[in-house]
Formats: structure tokens, sequence, C-alpha cells
């Protein structure tokens, strides 16, 4: 499985993978990378199914997300990096995490899904809408869970940059996706996580409520929590400043 993928930073820099939400690309780390790129060699991808990585047909597992990255991994010749991964992004880091520890050094994890909160028929649902509608038929939907009103109001440029991602993601890569977000339940390995583990949640998160992420720092042994006020879902975007020092923080 062929992902897409964009570095930045130095070369023999510390490398750190970043792994986007659900129905987004690379691109959505933007206001991550001038902070990053400075003390790590960057690498973020696509998802299968998302941007410019392959889409094949689904449906997909997080086992099949999360062995991409470690392909991806052997492709660049890279022993070992840390990961950060937001929404999918950060399931995807759980499973890495419980199933691939020797390759990762470190974990920043926000807003992450273990299992399927509302229930997998929500996401079966989702699927079968997408590929009969296409990503249209959610966009408006899902940036109203992402981003709280007065973050919309303030920033039109950047809600409208995500929802050109959301608007040109394949629908076969999108319902695959809700697919393995269905289908998993990674709850039972969190108490065998051995690296550093950085959790973060949003009060305002409608998508993945902050209820089903905080009991995870419980599970994961020496897990580190942060709750932040007056945010919903895409914290990378409403709250850069804030992410990147808690990243900053913790994964160096």
């Amino acid at each position: 499985m062929r992902l897409n993928y964009e570095t930045t930073g130095p070369d023999d820099a510390p490398v750190l993978l970043l792994g986007s939400s659900l129905g987004t690309t690379h691109a959505m780390w933007a206001p991550q990378l001038d902070a990053l790129s400075q003390r790590f060699r960057v690498i973020a991808f696509d998802h299968r199914g998302h941007g410019d990585s392959e889409a094949p047909d689904g449906p997909y597992t997080i086992e099949d997300l999360g062995g991409d990255v470690v392909e991806l991994l052997n492709e660049l010749l890279i022993e070992r990096a840390s990961y950060v991964g937001i929404s999918l992004g950060g399931a995807v880091g759980l499973w890495l995490a419980e199933n691939a520890p020797d390759r990762f050094h470190r974990f920043a994890l926000l807003c992450p899904p273990a299992y399927p909160a509302a229930g997998a028929q929500m996401w079966t649902d989702r699927a079968a809408q997408v590929r009969a509608e296409g990503t249209k038929a959610i966009t408006e939907a899902t940036l109203s869970r992402w981003f709280l009103p007065e973050y919309a109001d303030a920033q039109p440029a950047a809600v409208d940059a995500i929802r050109q991602q959301l608007l040109t993601t394949s629908p076969e890569g999108y319902a695959s996706c809700c697919e393995a977000l269905g289908a998993m339940d990674l709850r039972p390995g969190l108490g065998d996580i051995t690296a550093p583990v950085l959790l973060v949640t949003a009060e305002s998160d409608a998508s993945i409520p902050p209820e089903t992420v905080i009991p995870l720092a419980m599970q994961i042994p020496g897990a580190h929590l942060e709750i932040l006020e007056s945010a919903a879902h895409l914290v990378t975007y409403s709250h850069p400043d804030q992410i990147n020092q808690l990243l900053l923080t913790h994964l160096t």
C-alpha cells in the first residue's frame, strides 16, 4: 500500500509522523508544521483512501491502516519514530502503540476513538450514505461538529480549507475508513502500552466526546491527559498554540 506523504524539517532530526483525521489530508497539519519542523523530521501522511494515497476497495480495518504506517517506516528505512494523530489518526496511533511498540518512542493522540462509542451501526450507515451520495452529503454536518460556531465565524478560510479536503476525499476511501472505525475495539490492549502517551480531548467535542477519551488515560499506564476548554474536535486548528506547546513538551 503506497501512502502519500510530505516531509519537512532537517533530514538528520528525530522522525515524527503525523496521522490526520477522517476525510482530511496531510495538509490539515499546516498549523503545526512550522513549530514541529524546527525540531523534527516531520512526515505528514495521507491514510489509505485519502488525499493522494491509494484508495483500494474496502472495507478497511484498523489493522490495515496501522500496518500501512509500519510499511511507510520500512519504505523510508526508519527504525523508530514518534507519532501524533488526531481522530482517525489517533485510533491508528493507539493500534500502533499496542501492536508495534518497538517502532515508536512516544505518542500524542488528539481526540482519539478507541471503539465506536455511538455504535457500529452509525458508521455502517455513514459509509453507505457516502458511497451513495459522496462526501458532500456529510461535509457540512462534519464541519459543525469539528468547529465551534465562534471559530467558524472568525476563521472562514480555515474552515473552507478543511471543507475542500472533505469534499475531495475518495467516497470509497472515506466509507471504508468508517467501516474500520465501526469494527474496532482497542480497549483490551490499552493496559499493555509501554510508550509515553499524551491524550488530548476537547470539552465540546461532539465527534469523540471527552467522556470516551478520559477513561483511556486511566487504562494506559502513565498516560498524561489534557482537556481543552471552549474547543470542539479539530483542536489543531482552533487551538494551535496550545496544541503545539503540548506536543513539543511531550515529544522532546
